[in-house]
Order: structure tokens, then sequence, then C-alpha cells
């Protein structure tokens, strides 16, 4: 398995340049922010990934996470140390308060310093994943006294967090949750039931896990509307913060899974001994609600999971490619193996879709910094509804990129692609569980489709597709004489076109008949995924094409914006025609076979 090389050129060029780091400089809570700030961070995160993170990344594949007779769980070689390293660094807290010990800056930058971690070694990544998502909710809905308890703790990486959704009986439908919560006279909760798919739900890297857990209380309506969230500490803690006895919930077993072995996917048992102990966040009832504050940063970081294999898979098999040598150059001499053709076709393909997605990635954690952070109210109001509408193409378009460009990289590698000890086969099966978790791909095509368009009659989406047109316009009007940036330009425009189409399509025959959401949520997701990314690929060929003398990074860029229009953004077309064609609810028999 090669080196990982962090992408800090093309961070830099997306942050400074494509999205503009002077969207947030302006704001208030990011005036301090500078150019020179975002490129020492970013320099650091990258030497961090590189040197600490990468190099354990196969060893983790190798040894995985075991869970032991007495009940402990231990993560792989070198693990604890990586993990305090990175506590040391202070890289928890990098988006969160600086009230709560966090560095404060903005979502955008800890975008891009979580794909160098996920990209390094995704198993790893995924416990400071999801103590992220813990830290955000407490801060939105603990009360003071969980604020104080807990956060700085989380931040600073002294303890990690976890998401307790999923039950046996569930799946995805949280109306079928069980784990239930009786109120207890000192103000907790006994917390009783399993829950399984739990990410990091045990280890022994820190001397406390804080579980969020939903669960229902007696009486409480069946349904969502009767699921509350509760913290559960893995050992209780006193108010002022000593730890305590260990609390009744345990490690049941660890998922044997296809990939990401070192990170410890735990079945756990909530009260086996009479009760573990709970204390509710927010209001009764409100469990779910206090569960998706933290959806959009989880399902941006899931996606970032898909565009960070991408680039890991893509790096692997560029440097194979330089190394290989079958057939013979035009001296005679044996010849490394990317100058066939379809070689250089399958690399520049990943390269290409790595970069489009990455761009769309950092432009939705922006948009969500602006959600937060933005003082007028309109303007703030408006960014939180386009970050809601970006979140599910980021989660979905990137994952599933991330799977087929894996699979890429492995066929770049042809039979030694397939042979464990290239490395380059943990990366497909890494990326595979991305598409499945934080909600399935066909789950985020619904909640684009239905939330997203339909609840609106699309007037969010025909608003960013207005944005996308001027951009348009502008290419073509102010280069006329440029025929590369003019046909890059007008082949967006097509798709814009279609894509507005495919909407009105769309809203029509849901209208009709809101079970045909079913059918066309999928294929108008990427549809509408790869044009937004072709837009935002325009502004970075714009760019590009308008420096003098552009650098060796910015002449491949072109070389990567005009293979996304010629090679990539006409699938849209064909997503297009699905749409256009699909117009009935029923794609399958319903009836078994047998």
């Amino acid at each position: 398995m090669t080196d990982f090389t962090p992408p800090l050129q093309d961070f830099r060029f997306l942050i400074h340049d494509v999205i503009g780091l002077d969207t947030l400089a302006s704001l208030p809570a990011f005036t301090e922010i500078s150019p020179d700030l975002v490129d020492a961070i970013l320099e650091e995160a990258g030497k961090f990934a590189s040197s600490v993170l990468a190099p354990l990344n196969r060893v983790g594949d190798q040894e995985g996470a075991t869970l032991l007779s007495d009940g402990t769980v231990r993560t792989p070689t070198g693990w604890k140390e990586a993990y305090a390293k990175f506590c040391d660094g202070g890289w928890q807290g990098i988006s969160a308060p600086e009230a709560d010990g966090g560095m404060g800056l903005p979502i955008l930058l800890g975008a891009c310093v979580a794909e160098m971690w996920q990209a390094a070694n995704m198993a790893f990544a995924l416990c400071p994943m999801l103590t992220a998502g813990a830290i955000e909710a407490l801060t939105t809905h603990g009360t003071s006294q969980q604020r104080a308890l807990y956060l700085s703790r989380l931040v600073s990486g002294e303890w990690t967090g976890t998401m307790n959704l999923t039950e046996p009986q569930a799946g995805s439908d949280l109306s079928k949750v069980r784990t239930m919560a009786v109120s207890q006279d000192d103000g907790s909760y006994a917390i009783s039931g399993q829950k399984i798919y739990i990410t990091y739900g045990d280890h022994e890297m820190t001397e406390n896990i804080i579980h969020l857990v939903l669960a229902r209380t007696p009486g409480a309506p069946d349904g969502v509307k009767g699921i509350s969230l509760f913290i559960v500490p893995k050992f209780v803690v006193s108010e002022t913060g000593e730890i305590g006895k260990r609390n009744d919930v345990s490690c049941v077993s660890l998922e044997h899974k296809l990939g990401i072995h070192a990170s410890p996917t735990a079945v756990l048992s909530f009260g086996d001994q009479g009760g573990a102990t709970g204390y509710l966040v927010g209001e009764e009832g409100n469990g779910l609600a206090c569960m998706f504050t933290m959806m959009n940063n989880a399902r941006l970081a899931v996606g970032q999971q898909g565009v960070a294999i991408s680039e890991r898979a893509y790096q692997q098999a560029l440097a194979y490619s330089h190394q290989r040598k079958q057939g013979k150059a035009s001296t005679g001499d044996d010849a490394p193996i990317i100058i066939h053709g379809d070689v250089q076709r399958m690399l520049m393909r990943v390269r290409s879709s790595t970069e489009a997605v990455r761009a769309l990635s950092l432009y939705a954690a922006t948009q969500l910094d602006l959600a937060h952070h933005e003082m007028d109210e309109d303007l703030r109001a408006t960014a939180k509804t386009r970050a809601d509408l970006l979140i599910p193409l980021v989660k979905a378009w990137s994952t599933d990129l991330g799977v087929d460009n894996a699979s890429l990289g492995i066929q770049v590698h042809g039979g030694m692609g397939f042979i464990e000890e290239t490395g380059a086969a943990q990366h497909l099966r890494d990326a595979r569980i991305a598409p499945i978790y934080e909600g399935t791909n066909g789950i985020q095509a619904l909640d684009f489709i239905g939330r997203k368009v339909l609840r609106d009659q699309a007037h969010a989406l025909n608003a960013l597709i207005s944005d996308a047109s001027i951009t348009v316009e502008t290419a073509l009007s102010t280069e006329p004489n440029n025929r590369d940036l003019k046909t890059a330009a007008n082949q967006l425009k097509t798709a814009l076109s279609q894509l507005g189409e495919s909407t009105d399509l769309v809203l029509d025959r849901c209208n009709k008949n809101s079970e045909m959401a079913q059918a066309l949520a999928s294929p108008y997701l990427r549809q509408t995924a790869l044009c937004i990314s072709g837009w935002l690929m325009l502004r970075a060929l714009m760019i590009a094409k308008y420096t003098p003398e552009p650098s060796d990074f910015l002449r491949r860029k072109i070389t990567s914006c005009h293979f996304f229009f010629s090679q990539l953004l006409p699938e849209a077309a064909f997503m297009a025609a699905q749409i256009a064609n699909c117009d009935t609810a029923e794609l399958h028999e319903t009836q078994p076979l047998f």
C-alpha cells in the first residue's frame, strides 16, 4: 500500500478561489480567519494524516478490533497512541466553540481536515466523527449542567461519543425502537434494551464513552413521536466530572464486517443488571429531533468518506500505473501501464470525479457555516435551506463514487488488485459501508426528492439552478472566443436545462401520485449532483483559465475539468432519460416468485 499525500493544493484552491474564504471571513465569528492560518492548519493536519494515521491503515485492517473474554474491547496496535497524539493536537475540537475548549474554526476547514483523516485511515477517523456528532447534539440541546459536565471533555477528546439508534428489529425504521427509559426519583432514567451497529461502542482509548441513546418512556406514543434522547455514560460521572462506577451497559459482541475492521462496531446491551443510568437530553418525545441536529454534519462527514476513499484509491492506482510495466513504448522498451489509453481513462475518471465531489462537499460545508453564523436572519435561513438541499447529494453521490472509484483502483492494478497484499482491495471493502450507514443512499434520495424538492415545490433547487445558470452566462459572455471554456459552459447549460425539465416532470408526476417519488428519487438525485458539481467545476475552470502562466497544478485542474464535462456530465442526460421514461411507481413485481 502506497503512502498517502494529502491533496493540499486542491483544498487551498477550492477554499481560497472557487468557494472563497472571504465568504466566511466577513462573518463576526471568523474575523480572525486568514489565508495563512488556513494554510498552516491544513499543512499540520496533512502531516498528522500522512505520518501517523496512514501507516496504521493496513495494520488496522489486518488486526481488527478484538472483544476480550472479560468483555473489554481492544483496538489494533498503535491505535491508542495515535489517538493520544490526535488529542494532543487539539484536532477533535477544530470546529467546536472556543467556549468549550474548541478552536472555533469554520466547518469548511474542519471538513478539509476530516477528509484527510478519512483518506489516511477511515477506520480510525470514525471515532472522532461520532464524537463530533455528540458535541453538536449536546451543544444544541443539552442543559447548562450537561454542557458543563460533558462538552469540554468531548471537545478535548478526553472522552469519546457514540450514537445509539438502530436495534435488531428496527433497522432504518426508528419508529420501531423498543429500548425503554423509566424515570427515577433522582431525575435520572433507567435504560434497558439492545442497540446494534454502534461505531466505537466500546474501546480502551479513553477512560469514558458518552453514549447518546434513543429510547421510549413508559406510555409514550407509538412511532417516532414517542422517542426521547438520553446520555448514558460508560462510567457514571459525578457532578464535578469524576469517574464513578461502571454503568449497566456492556458490549455483547463486535460485528464481523466486510471492511473498516479496526473500527469496533458493537452490539451494546443496556440494563442487564437492572437498568443503565441515563439522563434526558431535551424534552421527552423530542429525541429524534435532537438526534437529527447532528445529521447534516454526520451525513456530510460520511459523504467525505466517499471523497477520501476515492482520493486514496486514486493515489495508489496512479503510483502502481507508473511502477507496473506491461507492453512496449515507442522505443521498444518495456513501458509502465500508464501509457495505455484505457488505464489513463480509468485514472482520469477517478481523479476528475473526486475533485468534483470534493468541491460539492466543501461548498455544502460553507453553507452550514453560513447557516450557523450569518448575522442576517434571512440570509441565515437561505443558507440553511441550501445546506439541507445539498447534504443528501453529498452523502449519496460521494459514497457511490467512493465504491465505484475504489473498484476502478483495483481494475488499474489488474490481477494484483484482487490480491490483499497490495492493499487496493481494502479501499473497496472500507468504502462499501458508506452508502449504507447514516441513512442508506436510497433514503437520501427520498429525503432529497420529498423533503427538499416536493415540500417547497422546487423553490430552493430552482434558486440553486439559477445561480449556476448565472455562472454559465458569465463564462459565455466573458470569454466568447475561448473555445474550451465556451464548450464546457454550453455543456453545463444543456445539463441545467435538462435538470429543469426533470424537475418539472418530478413535480407533475409526484403531485399526481406520491408513490412516484420512490421510482424517481435515485436517478433524480444523481442528475442533480452531477449538474451542481458541474457548476463548481465550471467555476474552477474559469479561475484556472484566467490565471496567466498557470502552475502545473492549475494545468492538471484544467484537464480534470475538461474530462468532467466531456465524460462525466453527459451521464446526467442518461438520468434525465430514466426519469422521463419512468411513468409508473411499480418497477418490480411485489408478489413472491415461489
